[in-house]
Protein backbone atom coordinates (compact mmCIF):
# COMPACT_ATOMS: atom_id res chain seq x y z
CA UNK A 1 0.00 0.00 0.00
CA UNK A 2 1.55 3.58 -0.94
CA UNK A 3 0.80 6.16 1.31
CA UNK A 4 0.77 10.06 -0.69
CA UNK A 5 2.90 12.53 0.87
CA UNK A 6 1.00 15.94 1.92
CA UNK A 7 3.95 17.73 -0.05
CA UNK A 8 3.52 16.22 -3.48
CA UNK A 9 1.98 13.57 -5.92
CA UNK A 10 3.62 9.91 -5.25
CA UNK A 11 4.39 7.80 -7.77
CA UNK A 12 5.43 3.97 -7.28
CA UNK A 13 8.97 2.73 -9.61
CA UNK A 14 9.63 -0.63 -10.23
CA UNK A 15 12.04 -0.79 -7.19
CA UNK A 16 9.04 -0.48 -5.18
CA UNK A 17 9.91 3.21 -3.73
CA UNK A 18 7.84 6.16 -3.68
CA UNK A 19 8.95 9.25 -6.20
CA UNK A 20 7.71 12.64 -5.14
CA UNK A 21 7.10 15.07 -7.61
CA UNK A 22 8.41 18.34 -6.64
CA UNK A 23 5.82 21.18 -6.14
CA UNK A 24 6.59 24.62 -7.03
CA UNK A 25 6.90 27.18 -4.40
CA UNK A 26 3.40 29.30 -5.79
CA UNK A 27 1.65 25.98 -6.81
CA UNK A 28 -1.58 25.75 -4.82
CA UNK A 29 -1.57 21.81 -2.23
CA UNK A 30 -4.37 19.83 -4.02
CA UNK A 31 -6.24 20.27 -0.48
CA UNK A 32 -6.03 23.85 -0.34
CA UNK A 33 -9.61 24.59 -0.99
CA UNK A 34 -11.06 21.45 0.87
CA UNK A 35 -11.01 23.10 4.58
CA UNK A 36 -14.78 24.20 5.63
CA UNK A 37 -12.89 27.13 7.92
CA UNK A 38 -12.81 30.72 6.02
CA UNK A 39 -9.73 31.29 5.05
CA UNK A 40 -9.53 35.10 5.72
CA UNK A 41 -6.58 36.84 7.52
CA UNK A 42 -8.15 37.15 10.98
CA UNK A 43 -7.94 33.72 11.14
CA UNK A 44 -4.55 33.58 9.74
CA UNK A 45 -1.99 32.37 12.88
CA UNK A 46 1.20 33.53 10.61
CA UNK A 47 -0.47 36.57 9.31
CA UNK A 48 1.51 39.25 11.51
CA UNK A 49 5.13 37.90 9.82
CA UNK A 50 3.02 37.85 6.45
CA UNK A 51 2.66 41.72 7.55
CA UNK A 52 5.98 42.15 8.63
CA UNK A 53 7.33 41.06 5.09
CA UNK A 54 4.71 42.50 2.86
CA UNK A 55 5.08 46.06 5.08
CA UNK A 56 8.81 46.12 4.40
CA UNK A 57 8.95 45.36 1.02
CA UNK A 58 6.03 47.43 0.40
CA UNK A 59 7.88 50.70 2.00
CA UNK A 60 10.76 49.35 -0.36
CA UNK A 61 8.83 49.66 -3.45
CA UNK A 62 7.10 53.27 -2.43
CA UNK A 63 10.61 54.47 -1.72
CA UNK A 64 11.94 53.38 -5.12
CA UNK A 65 8.74 54.98 -6.83
CA UNK A 66 8.53 58.35 -5.17
CA UNK A 67 12.78 58.44 -6.43
CA UNK A 68 11.62 57.44 -10.09
CA UNK A 69 8.71 60.17 -10.00
CA UNK A 70 10.73 62.79 -8.63
CA UNK A 71 13.18 62.04 -11.59
CA UNK A 72 10.52 62.74 -14.35
CA UNK A 73 8.82 61.05 -16.97
CA UNK A 74 11.06 59.67 -18.96
CA UNK A 75 12.49 57.48 -16.33
CA UNK A 76 8.89 56.42 -15.28
CA UNK A 77 8.49 55.42 -18.68
CA UNK A 78 11.29 53.40 -18.73
CA UNK A 79 10.12 51.66 -15.16
CA UNK A 80 6.47 50.97 -17.35
CA UNK A 81 8.64 49.52 -19.96
CA UNK A 82 10.44 47.28 -17.55
CA UNK A 83 7.35 46.15 -15.18
CA UNK A 84 5.84 45.08 -18.59
CA UNK A 85 9.15 43.05 -19.90
CA UNK A 86 8.89 41.07 -16.11
CA UNK A 87 4.79 40.97 -16.32
CA UNK A 88 5.37 39.54 -19.86
CA UNK A 89 7.69 37.20 -18.65
CA UNK A 90 6.01 35.72 -15.85
CA UNK A 91 2.86 34.83 -18.27
CA UNK A 92 4.57 33.44 -21.22
CA UNK A 93 6.17 31.32 -18.29
CA UNK A 94 3.02 29.73 -17.09
CA UNK A 95 1.66 28.19 -19.88
CA UNK A 96 5.37 26.75 -21.22
CA UNK A 97 6.43 23.28 -20.42
CA UNK A 98 10.03 22.46 -20.64
CA UNK A 99 8.88 19.19 -22.49
CA UNK A 100 7.84 21.03 -25.63
CA UNK A 101 9.88 24.30 -25.62
CA UNK A 102 13.01 21.92 -25.44
CA UNK A 103 11.46 20.60 -29.42
CA UNK A 104 11.15 24.58 -29.86
CA UNK A 105 13.95 26.05 -29.34
CA UNK A 106 13.11 29.41 -31.21
CA UNK A 107 9.45 29.65 -30.51
CA UNK A 108 10.49 31.49 -26.99
CA UNK A 109 12.15 33.81 -29.16
CA UNK A 110 8.84 34.09 -31.43
CA UNK A 111 7.14 35.53 -28.37
CA UNK A 112 9.38 38.52 -27.49
CA UNK A 113 9.33 38.89 -31.28
CA UNK A 114 5.86 39.87 -30.95
CA UNK A 115 5.99 41.95 -27.70
CA UNK A 116 8.57 44.27 -29.03
CA UNK A 117 6.46 44.30 -32.47
CA UNK A 118 3.37 45.61 -30.13
CA UNK A 119 5.78 47.71 -28.01
CA UNK A 120 7.25 49.72 -31.22
CA UNK A 121 3.05 50.30 -32.49
CA UNK A 122 1.84 51.29 -29.27
CA UNK A 123 4.87 53.58 -27.89
CA UNK A 124 5.26 54.86 -31.80
CA UNK A 125 1.15 55.86 -31.71
CA UNK A 126 1.83 57.48 -28.13
CA UNK A 127 4.90 59.37 -28.48
CA UNK A 128 5.31 60.68 -31.77
CA UNK A 129 4.66 64.37 -30.94
CA UNK A 130 7.04 64.20 -28.58
CA UNK A 131 9.83 62.61 -30.31
CA UNK A 132 9.64 64.55 -33.29
CA UNK A 133 9.77 68.05 -30.88
CA UNK A 134 13.20 66.52 -29.14
CA UNK A 135 14.81 65.73 -32.43
CA UNK A 136 13.49 69.23 -34.43
CA UNK A 137 17.05 70.78 -34.01
CA UNK A 138 19.20 68.08 -36.09
CA UNK A 139 18.17 68.38 -39.63
CA UNK A 140 19.14 64.85 -40.45
CA UNK A 141 17.76 62.83 -37.68
CA UNK A 142 14.04 65.22 -37.82
CA UNK A 143 13.85 63.84 -41.27
CA UNK A 144 14.65 60.24 -40.10
CA UNK A 145 12.23 60.28 -37.06
CA UNK A 146 9.58 62.43 -38.75
CA UNK A 147 9.67 59.27 -41.82
CA UNK A 148 9.65 56.56 -39.49
CA UNK A 149 6.63 58.24 -37.46
CA UNK A 150 4.60 58.58 -40.90
CA UNK A 151 5.36 54.91 -42.06
CA UNK A 152 5.42 53.48 -38.65
CA UNK A 153 2.22 51.78 -38.89
CA UNK A 154 3.35 50.19 -42.30
CA UNK A 155 6.30 49.47 -40.60
CA UNK A 156 4.99 47.65 -37.76
CA UNK A 157 2.63 45.42 -39.41
CA UNK A 158 5.50 43.48 -41.57
CA UNK A 159 7.17 43.45 -38.40
CA UNK A 160 4.11 41.58 -37.33
CA UNK A 161 3.38 39.90 -40.93
CA UNK A 162 6.96 38.21 -40.41
CA UNK A 163 6.43 36.83 -37.02
CA UNK A 164 3.45 35.38 -38.22
CA UNK A 165 5.21 33.76 -41.17
CA UNK A 166 7.96 32.56 -38.68
CA UNK A 167 4.97 30.72 -35.92
CA UNK A 168 3.86 28.91 -39.72
CA UNK A 169 7.14 27.88 -40.90
CA UNK A 170 8.11 26.52 -37.23
CA UNK A 171 4.81 24.39 -37.02
CA UNK A 172 5.87 21.25 -36.02
CA UNK A 173 4.01 17.66 -36.46
CA UNK A 174 2.34 16.17 -33.67
CA UNK A 175 3.24 19.58 -31.83
CA UNK A 176 0.46 21.93 -33.48
CA UNK A 177 -1.86 21.96 -30.22
CA UNK A 178 0.95 23.27 -28.06
CA UNK A 179 2.39 26.08 -30.31
CA UNK A 180 -1.09 27.01 -31.62
CA UNK A 181 -1.96 27.46 -27.72
CA UNK A 182 1.15 29.49 -27.04
CA UNK A 183 0.55 31.94 -30.08
CA UNK A 184 -2.91 32.17 -28.59
CA UNK A 185 -1.47 32.97 -25.45
CA UNK A 186 0.99 35.61 -26.34
CA UNK A 187 -1.93 37.19 -28.29
CA UNK A 188 -3.86 37.31 -25.11
CA UNK A 189 -1.31 38.53 -22.90
CA UNK A 190 -0.58 41.61 -26.21
CA UNK A 191 -4.35 42.38 -25.35
CA UNK A 192 -4.99 42.16 -21.84
CA UNK A 193 -1.45 42.96 -20.47
CA UNK A 194 0.21 44.97 -22.34
CA UNK A 195 -2.43 47.06 -24.38
CA UNK A 196 -3.57 47.61 -21.22
CA UNK A 197 -0.13 48.87 -19.24
CA UNK A 198 0.68 51.13 -22.35
CA UNK A 199 -2.10 53.51 -21.62
CA UNK A 200 0.24 54.73 -18.60
CA UNK A 201 2.75 56.37 -20.52
CA UNK A 202 -0.22 58.40 -22.71
CA UNK A 203 -1.10 59.38 -19.14
CA UNK A 204 2.36 60.80 -18.32
CA UNK A 205 2.88 62.67 -20.92
CA UNK A 206 -0.39 64.28 -20.46
CA UNK A 207 1.15 65.60 -16.69
CA UNK A 208 2.64 63.33 -14.06
CA UNK A 209 -0.67 63.74 -12.29
CA UNK A 210 -2.82 61.84 -14.19
CA UNK A 211 -0.57 58.72 -13.82
CA UNK A 212 0.48 58.74 -9.95
CA UNK A 213 -2.96 60.18 -8.77
CA UNK A 214 -4.56 56.89 -10.32
CA UNK A 215 -1.44 54.86 -9.63
CA UNK A 216 -1.76 56.24 -5.64
CA UNK A 217 -5.48 55.35 -5.34
CA UNK A 218 -4.89 51.96 -6.22
CA UNK A 219 -1.98 50.94 -3.96
CA UNK A 220 -3.98 53.04 -0.96
CA UNK A 221 -7.26 51.12 -1.86
CA UNK A 222 -5.11 47.99 -1.58
CA UNK A 223 -3.50 48.53 1.29
CA UNK A 224 -6.70 50.09 2.97
CA UNK A 225 -8.23 46.90 2.39
CA UNK A 226 -5.08 44.56 3.72
CA UNK A 227 -5.52 46.03 6.75
CA UNK A 228 -9.28 46.43 7.25
CA UNK A 229 -9.64 43.08 6.03
CA UNK A 230 -6.56 41.81 8.80
CA UNK A 231 -8.09 43.37 11.88
CA UNK A 232 -12.53 43.39 10.74
CA UNK A 233 -12.65 41.16 8.52
CA UNK A 234 -15.32 38.90 9.26
CA UNK A 235 -17.38 38.53 6.05
CA UNK A 236 -16.22 36.58 2.77
CA UNK A 237 -16.34 38.91 0.09
CA UNK A 238 -16.12 36.55 -3.32
CA UNK A 239 -15.18 32.68 -3.40
CA UNK A 240 -12.74 33.69 -6.18
CA UNK A 241 -10.19 35.41 -3.49
CA UNK A 242 -11.15 33.71 -0.21
CA UNK A 243 -9.18 36.47 1.67
CA UNK A 244 -11.10 39.05 0.63
CA UNK A 245 -13.98 40.60 2.95
CA UNK A 246 -16.77 43.19 3.00
CA UNK A 247 -15.43 45.10 5.55
CA UNK A 248 -12.25 45.47 4.03
CA UNK A 249 -13.68 46.23 0.76
CA UNK A 250 -16.14 49.06 2.23
CA UNK A 251 -13.60 50.96 4.59
CA UNK A 252 -10.81 50.69 1.40
CA UNK A 253 -13.70 52.44 -0.65
CA UNK A 254 -14.39 55.28 1.94
CA UNK A 255 -10.65 55.60 2.20
CA UNK A 256 -9.56 55.78 -1.21
CA UNK A 257 -12.58 58.40 -1.86
CA UNK A 258 -11.38 60.92 1.30
CA UNK A 259 -7.76 60.06 0.23
CA UNK A 260 -8.56 61.16 -3.59
CA UNK A 261 -10.09 64.44 -2.74
CA UNK A 262 -6.94 65.10 -0.47
CA UNK A 263 -4.17 63.85 -2.80
CA UNK A 264 -5.82 65.73 -5.97
CA UNK A 265 -5.26 68.74 -4.11
CA UNK A 266 -2.02 68.37 -2.80
CA UNK A 267 -0.47 66.89 -6.16
CA UNK A 268 -2.58 69.28 -8.07
CA UNK A 269 -0.35 72.52 -6.40
CA UNK A 270 3.05 71.31 -7.65
CA UNK A 271 3.90 72.37 -11.71
CA UNK A 272 6.27 69.55 -12.02
CA UNK A 273 3.19 67.16 -11.53
CA UNK A 274 0.91 69.01 -13.56
CA UNK A 275 2.55 70.42 -16.29
CA UNK A 276 2.40 68.13 -19.84
CA UNK A 277 5.91 67.43 -21.56
CA UNK A 278 6.16 68.09 -25.32
CA UNK A 279 9.46 66.49 -25.76
CA UNK A 280 11.50 63.70 -24.52
CA UNK A 281 13.80 65.65 -22.30
CA UNK A 282 14.07 65.86 -18.64
CA UNK A 283 14.13 69.60 -17.73
CA UNK A 284 12.28 70.99 -14.94
CA UNK A 285 8.85 72.03 -16.29
CA UNK A 286 6.93 75.47 -15.82
CA UNK A 287 3.76 76.37 -17.21
CA UNK A 288 0.16 78.65 -16.93
CA UNK A 289 -1.85 75.16 -14.76
CA UNK A 290 -4.51 75.95 -16.72
CA UNK A 291 -8.42 76.57 -14.62
CA UNK A 292 -8.13 72.81 -13.37
CA UNK A 293 -5.60 73.57 -10.79
CA UNK A 294 -6.61 76.80 -9.86
CA UNK A 295 -8.26 76.87 -6.62
CA UNK A 296 -11.65 78.28 -5.98
CA UNK A 297 -13.13 79.36 -3.10
CA UNK A 298 -16.57 78.61 -1.43
CA UNK A 299 -18.08 79.91 1.23
CA UNK A 300 -19.19 78.03 4.97
CA UNK A 301 -20.68 80.50 6.63
CA UNK A 302 -24.24 79.16 5.43
CA UNK A 303 -23.30 75.65 6.83
CA UNK A 304 -21.18 76.85 9.99
CA UNK A 305 -22.03 79.51 12.88
CA UNK A 306 -20.17 82.60 12.74
CA UNK A 307 -17.53 81.72 15.47
CA UNK A 308 -16.07 79.31 13.08
CA UNK A 309 -12.32 80.34 12.41
CA UNK A 310 -12.75 79.36 8.48
CA UNK A 311 -15.00 81.90 6.33
CA UNK A 312 -14.18 80.09 3.32
CA UNK A 313 -12.48 76.71 1.82
CA UNK A 314 -10.33 76.33 -1.48
CA UNK A 315 -10.98 73.70 -3.36
CA UNK A 316 -9.13 72.62 -6.70
CA UNK A 317 -11.89 71.98 -9.47
CA UNK A 318 -9.44 68.77 -10.56
CA UNK A 319 -10.36 67.67 -7.03
CA UNK A 320 -13.89 66.82 -8.33
CA UNK A 321 -12.42 64.71 -11.09
CA UNK A 322 -10.52 62.76 -9.01
CA UNK A 323 -14.02 61.34 -6.81
CA UNK A 324 -14.42 59.90 -10.08
CA UNK A 325 -10.81 58.37 -10.02
CA UNK A 326 -11.27 57.17 -6.69
CA UNK A 327 -14.91 55.54 -7.23
CA UNK A 328 -13.55 53.67 -9.86
CA UNK A 329 -10.24 52.94 -7.95
CA UNK A 330 -12.56 51.71 -4.97
CA UNK A 331 -15.44 49.99 -6.80
CA UNK A 332 -14.50 48.65 -10.66
CA UNK A 333 -10.62 48.71 -10.61
CA UNK A 334 -10.43 45.80 -7.74
CA UNK A 335 -12.40 43.48 -10.07
CA UNK A 336 -8.80 43.29 -12.22
CA UNK A 337 -7.58 41.65 -9.12
CA UNK A 338 -10.68 39.25 -8.63
CA UNK A 339 -9.73 38.34 -12.30
CA UNK A 340 -6.12 37.53 -11.67
CA UNK A 341 -7.78 35.25 -8.80
CA UNK A 342 -9.87 33.21 -10.73
CA UNK A 343 -6.65 33.22 -13.41
CA UNK A 344 -4.44 32.13 -10.91
CA UNK A 345 -6.81 29.23 -9.33
CA UNK A 346 -7.62 28.22 -13.00
CA UNK A 347 -3.96 27.19 -13.41
CA UNK A 348 -3.40 26.00 -9.91
CA UNK A 349 -1.23 28.86 -9.00
CA UNK A 350 -0.66 30.78 -5.91
CA UNK A 351 1.02 33.53 -7.30
CA UNK A 352 2.66 34.72 -10.98
CA UNK A 353 6.05 34.30 -9.78
CA UNK A 354 7.77 35.31 -6.65
CA UNK A 355 10.08 38.47 -7.15
CA UNK A 356 8.44 40.70 -4.24
CA UNK A 357 8.52 39.40 -1.02
CA UNK A 358 4.91 38.75 0.58
CA UNK A 359 3.30 40.14 -2.56
CA UNK A 360 4.18 37.25 -5.47
CA UNK A 361 4.84 38.28 -8.89
CA UNK A 362 5.05 42.06 -10.94
CA UNK A 363 1.66 40.92 -12.32
CA UNK A 364 -0.14 40.10 -8.87
CA UNK A 365 0.64 43.95 -8.03
CA UNK A 366 -0.39 45.41 -11.12
CA UNK A 367 -3.61 43.20 -12.00
CA UNK A 368 -5.76 46.71 -10.76
CA UNK A 369 -3.30 49.05 -12.01
CA UNK A 370 -3.34 48.30 -16.13
CA UNK A 371 -7.48 48.31 -15.78
CA UNK A 372 -7.28 52.28 -13.74
CA UNK A 373 -4.67 53.19 -16.39
CA UNK A 374 -6.95 52.12 -18.68
CA UNK A 375 -9.68 54.16 -17.54
CA UNK A 376 -7.44 57.25 -16.07
CA UNK A 377 -6.85 57.57 -19.83
CA UNK A 378 -10.40 57.09 -21.54
CA UNK A 379 -12.07 59.74 -18.61
CA UNK A 380 -8.85 62.46 -18.96
CA UNK A 381 -9.60 62.08 -23.00
CA UNK A 382 -13.26 62.53 -22.61
CA UNK A 383 -13.96 64.93 -19.85
CA UNK A 384 -11.09 66.59 -18.94
CA UNK A 385 -8.81 67.32 -22.16
CA UNK A 386 -10.03 70.41 -24.08
CA UNK A 387 -11.62 69.23 -27.14
CA UNK A 388 -10.43 72.53 -29.27
CA UNK A 389 -7.90 72.31 -31.71
CA UNK A 390 -4.29 73.30 -30.13
CA UNK A 391 -1.66 74.27 -31.71
CA UNK A 392 -0.23 70.93 -30.62
CA UNK A 393 -2.56 69.08 -32.33
CA UNK A 394 -2.51 70.55 -35.63
CA UNK A 395 1.76 70.34 -35.61
CA UNK A 396 1.11 66.68 -35.22
CA UNK A 397 -1.26 66.08 -38.79
CA UNK A 398 1.30 67.99 -40.51
CA UNK A 399 3.91 66.11 -38.92
CA UNK A 400 2.21 62.62 -39.72
CA UNK A 401 0.82 63.97 -43.27
CA UNK A 402 3.44 66.68 -45.22
CA UNK A 403 6.70 65.81 -46.16
CA UNK A 404 9.77 67.58 -45.80
CA UNK A 405 9.22 69.99 -48.34
CA UNK A 406 5.55 70.38 -47.95
CA UNK A 407 6.34 71.76 -44.62
CA UNK A 408 8.85 73.90 -46.07
CA UNK A 409 6.16 75.32 -47.99
CA UNK A 410 3.61 75.46 -45.40
CA UNK A 411 6.57 77.12 -43.12
CA UNK A 412 6.93 80.03 -46.07
CA UNK A 413 3.27 80.82 -46.65
CA UNK A 414 3.04 81.41 -42.89
CA UNK A 415 5.84 83.47 -42.87
CA UNK A 416 3.99 85.50 -46.00
CA UNK A 417 0.66 85.78 -43.46
CA UNK A 418 3.12 87.13 -40.87
CA UNK A 419 4.27 89.76 -42.95
CA UNK A 420 0.73 91.02 -44.01
CA UNK A 421 -0.48 90.96 -40.36
CA UNK A 422 2.55 93.93 -39.54
CA UNK A 423 0.60 96.02 -42.24
CA UNK A 424 -1.96 97.72 -40.15
CA UNK A 425 -4.62 98.39 -43.01
CA UNK A 426 -4.58 94.12 -43.45
CA UNK A 427 -4.27 93.85 -39.66
CA UNK A 428 -7.33 95.58 -38.93
CA UNK A 429 -9.20 93.84 -41.76
CA UNK A 430 -8.05 90.39 -40.60
CA UNK A 431 -8.82 91.40 -36.77
CA UNK A 432 -12.34 92.00 -38.27
CA UNK A 433 -13.31 89.05 -39.52
CA UNK A 434 -11.51 87.03 -36.78
CA UNK A 435 -8.06 86.00 -38.46
CA UNK A 436 -6.07 87.18 -35.77
CA UNK A 437 -6.23 84.07 -34.35
CA UNK A 438 -4.40 81.97 -37.35
CA UNK A 439 -1.09 84.69 -36.57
Amino acid sequence: MIKESSSGESTPTHGGRVRHRKRSSNEVPPDMNKSTEPNLLVNDRNKYKSMLIRTYSSLWMIGGFALIIYMGHLYICAMVVVIQIFMAKELFNLLRRGNEARHLPGFRLLNWHFFFTAMLFTYGRFLSQQLVNTVTSDKLLYKLVSGFVKYQMFICYFLYIAGFMWFILTLKKKMYKYQFSQYAWTHMILLMVFAQSSFTVANIFEGIFWFLLPASLIVINDIAAYFFGFFFGKTPLIKLSPKKTWEGFIGASVTTMLSAFVLANIMGRFQWLTCPRKDLSTGWLSCDPGPLFKPEFYSLQEFFPGWFPWKEIPILPVQWHALALGLFASIIAPFGGFFASGFKRAFKIKDFGDSIPGHGGITDRMDCQMVMAVFAYIYYQSFVRPQDFTVEMILEQILKNLSFQEQQVLYEQLGKIREYAADPYIFGFMAKFNFGDFV
